[in-house]
């Protein structure tokens, strides 16, 4: 009778300790991977080693763990990263498998200092889970709102960039030779918009079809502004409309969208202060009005 109850558990550790051995093996026989130097995420990469000295500490440590963690992610987890990162401009130049081990580290960081705040400050275990909870995913929020306000910046640029292009044209140059005189004139380099428009350029010089190109630039980008720009310009292309009043065109609409929406925010800004409003109006309320009733109370009424 003991040795059938006690069968199971011993099944149960020998294939605990499989696993462990296995999952030991994936991890110390996988190479680590070198940097990649290639691309816009090559290039994000080589600047933040260049002028991030932390990353340029963390980076290897990065690699190491990336590589072990490659064989274990799935195919349509890597596509979503990739796809979460690309929207976010290949912040830090980051592969899928850096990514989850920067989470790791950073859910690891967190649960320690959740176990210590929770140990000097006795609450419990319940602070190192929160902190490991948060921790892991630290760096997909940051990966997110790199990518929102990536959309912003791209949308706030483009309606003036699409004038200097179309003042380009109108002087003689085609599509190409204008985004090139924009860009050469850029003051800023690592803006987005210059980044996108590079790669829109780069794309044009290697042989892809401006229809194609400026897809891919709405992929990249995928915001209001970015996808009527590019529908306009290949509407333009497929009737053979002037690309010059199409881009004066489109470039006048962008801005009184931009206009109409900032004074839709604005409304929407005078009805979002009218909670916090009354939270601030009772709060002094209660200041005022609470030690009269304790004075009342104190003097039997």
């Amino acid at each position: 009778m003991t040795l059938d109850r006690s069968l199971p558990l011993v099944l149960a550790c020998l294939a605990t300790a499989g696993a462990l051995f296995t999952f030991g093996q994936l991890l110390g026989g996988a190479p680590t991977a070198t940097s990649r130097r290639l691309g816009l995420r090559g290039l994000k990469r080589q600047r933040a080693l260049e002028l991030v000295t932390g990353w340029r500490l963390l980076e290897p440590m990065l690699r190491w763990l990336g590589a072990r963690l490659a064989p274990l992610l799935p195919d349509a987890l890597r596509q979503r990263l990739e796809r979460e990162m690309a929207l976010a401009g290949d912040v830090l130049g980051l592969l899928p498998e850096e990514l989850l081990a920067l989470c790791a580290l950073s859910g690891a960081l967190g649960l320690g200092l959740g176990g210590v705040l929770g140990r000097s400050s006795h609450l419990g275990d319940g602070v190192a889970v929160a902190g490991l909870i948060a921790g892991a995913a630290l760096p997909r929020l940051r990966i997110g709102s790199a990518a929102t306000q990536r959309k912003k910046d791209v949308n706030r640029r483009l309606p003036h960039a699409i004038d200097l292009i179309a003042l380009s044209m109108g002087a003689g140059s085609d599509f190409p030779g204008a985004l090139r005189q924009l860009l050469d004139k850029s003051p800023n380099p690592n803006d987005p918009l210059v980044e996108e428009l590079t790669l829109l350029l780069q794309s044009l010089q290697l042989g892809r079809t401006r229809r194609r190109a400026l897809e891919e630039l709405a992929e990249r980008v995928p915001s209001d502004a970015v996808v009527e720009f590019v529908g306009a310009v290949v509407q333009a292309e497929l009737r053979g409309s002037p690309l010059v009043e199409v881009l004066r065109i489109q470039a006048e609409v962008s801005r009184r969208k931009r206009s109409v929406r900032a004074e839709e925010l604005a409304a929407k800004a005078g009805v979002a202060m009218m909670g916090p409003l009354v939270l601030v109006f009772l709060a002094i309320l209660l200041l005022i009005v609470a030690p009269m009733v304790l004075r009342l109370q104190s003097n039997g009424f």
